[in-house]
């Protein structure tokens, strides 16, 4: 790492490791800042992002079962949260590996360890403030059984990390996070300005402080993009921001990619927090208008169907519930389900796909299973975003 390019800020330095004459640098950050004088820029970004919050937040205190649209939502987050750091799977491949062991392979098992990890974030953090303890179960269970899994799940890091293209050393990396002896003092420090002295500021800039800090203190040799960003949702849920984890921001910054990274880089780099804090906040901006654009169109083809299905004494209200979680079915994740026979499920599926509600994909794997998913539901789960200035 380059120490001529980061400038000494409140936010950090680069240094080296006293007392050893080959020592590469290193960023050391300092203790985020309690107080932060924010420029007209940022000032505006926070309105427009606070706005477009609230009006997630009041849609989804409106939701009778916040589960149908809780379920697409988080899938979406974890793939693109699992995308940023190279996994290769597409959001249909994540639903059917759900529904159907002949469609997993590793990528869609990484996305599930993200979803598994994040269900239980969010049962911790009900009981739990957002901690070191809570952070570490979390991390176990993100690598559990996958890529990583030779990395120490669980516990942070005891060696030195780098960031940087394929075959990059300390010397030539972009980033050198600091050493593990500083690791124990900095992520107290976190924990304090999440749960106690950061609460001096507004929800949405702690959030954005809370997340480019953990990205720079990098805790552990892999995980922590995915911890990082998983904690957002959880921090703004804890500080009653969000009444549901309906925000999924790792939609944007995988869109945004290289400039998600630049300017976590900028910040160390150039003390640059007025460009990193107006980025985070047009995420959150751009994100919960789509949310409530996306939440909208989902609930009326929910509605449309279950004004058909109600007229009819059969459990195809049910199945309309089932599509809205997982568009994509097969005969026996309907009977798990709805505990049916094996023929009455056969012709709810086929009820539904008369009515074009379901779609055959054909048949699947070394048994023949026949896969259905639900055309209408799935355009708007996966359509692509659009980001207005």
């Amino acid at each position: 790492m380059d120490g001529t390019r980061f400038v000494d800020s409140e936010f950090g330095y680069a240094t080296r490791e006293p007392g050893k004459k080959d020592a590469f640098v290193y960023y050391l950050p300092r203790h985020i800042p309690r107080q932060l004088e924010l420029s007209s820029r940022v000032v505006s970004a926070l309105s427009e992002a606070d706005a477009a919050l609230g009006h997630l937040q009041g849609l989804g205190m409106l939701i009778t079962d916040p589960s149908l649209l809780i379920g697409p939502y988080l899938r979406r987050e974890a793939l693109a949260s699992s995308r940023i750091e190279g996994t290769q799977a597409s959001l249909s491949e994540v639903f059917q590996a759900e529904i159907d062991t002949d469609a997993r392979n590793d990528d869609t098992a990484e996305v599930h360890r993200y979803l598994q990890a994040t269900h239980q974030a969010y049962t911790l953090a009900a009981t739990l403030p957002i901690t070191q303890r809570l952070i570490l179960q979390v991390h176990e269970t993100l690598l559990a059984g996958v890529r990583g899994e030779e990395k120490s799940p669980g516990e942070f890091r005891r060696s030195p990390v780098w960031v940087g293209r394929a075959g990059a050393t300390p010397v030539s990396a972009t980033f050198v996070p600091p050493l593990p002896q500083h690791l124990g003092d900095l992520l107290a420090d976190w924990e304090r300005f999440v749960n106690d002295d950061g609460r001096a500021l507004p929800a949405l800039v702690q959030a954005g402080l809370m997340h480019y800090q953990f990205e720079t203190i990098h805790p552990f040799l892999d995980g922590n993009g995915r911890i990082g960003r998983l904690l957002i949702n959880l921090l703004l849920m804890e500080r009653k921001r969000l009444p549901l984890p309906l925000l999924y921001l790792s939609n944007y910054f995988e869109t945004h990619r290289e400039e998600y990274y630049e300017r976590l880089q900028a910040v160390r780099e150039r003390a640059d927090i007025e460009g990193w804090l107006t980025f985070f906040l047009e995420a959150v901006r751009a994100q919960a208008d789509d949310a409530v654009d996306r939440s909208r169109r989902l609930i009326s083809i929910r509605e449309r169907y279950h004004s058909e299905a109600i007229k009819e004494r059969s459990n195809l209200p049910r199945l309309v519930d089932i599509i809205v979680r997982n568009p994509f079915v097969t005969v026996k994740s309907v009977q798990d389900e709805l505990e049916m026979t094996n023929q009455g499920t056969r012709l709810l599926i086929k009820n539904a796909e008369k009515r074009g509600w379901l779609r055959s994909l054909g048949t699947h794997g070394r048994g023949g299973r026949e896969r259905w998913f639900a055309p209408a539901i799935f355009e708007v789960i996966d359509m692509p975003m659009t980001y207005e200035d």
